[in-house]
C-alpha cells in the first residue's frame, strides 16, 4: 500500500506551537497485517474528524509488517483526546496482543513548519529506538 498523503485537516496560525506525533509500529507476523491495516484505516478516519488535528499522513510496509503515523495537533491535550476517545482506545487495547513493537515521538514546531516530510520523521523515531 502507498502512502496516504498528508491530509490538512485545520489551519492554525503560522507561528503557533502545535504537536507533532509520529510513530512506528510493528505487527508480529504477516497473519496480523490485514486487520492491523484494517484498524489503521478506521483510526485515521477517527483522526481526520477529532477536534484539534491539523493534519494526518499514515504509510503501511506490509511486508515488513510495519505501520508509520505523522500527525499534527494544535495541542497535547487534543491529541490526548483523540487516543483516548473510541474507537482508537479500543483498538489499540485489543491490537496489543499482536504488536512486536511500537515506538513513539513527539515534539513541538511552528505551523508554518506543516507538514513535516517522513525522513523527518523517520529520524527522529530512529534516534528514539537508538536511545532505547
Amino acid at each position: 500500500m502507498p502512502t496516504i498523503p498528508w491530509t490538512k485537516l485545520a489551519d492554525a496560525e503560522p507561528g503557533a506551537e502545535v504537536v507533532v506525533m509520529a510513530s512506528r509500529l510493528e505487527v508480529r507476523s504477516l497473519r496480523h497485517v490485514p486487520g492491523f491495516l484494517r484498524a489503521s484505516l478506521v483510526l485515521l478516519r477517527q483522526a481526520r474528524t477529532a477536534d484539534g488535528a491539523l493534519g494526518v499522513t499514515l504509510r503501511a510496509e506490509p511486508f515488513k509488517r510495519t505501520f508509520w503515523t505523522l500527525s499534527a495537533w494544535r495541542d497535547k491535550k487534543a491529541l490526548y483526546a483523540y487516543s483516548a476517545a473510541e474507537p482508537h482506545k479500543s483498538v489499540m487495547r485489543g491490537k496489543r496482543a499482536v504488536m512486536r513493537g511500537s515506538t513513539f515521538v513527539f515534539w513541538e514546531t511552528k505551523a508554518g513548519d506543516l507538514p513535516i516530510d517522513w525522513p523527518e520523521a523517520e529520524r527522529r523515531i530512529a534516534e528514539n529506538r537508538a536511545e532505547s
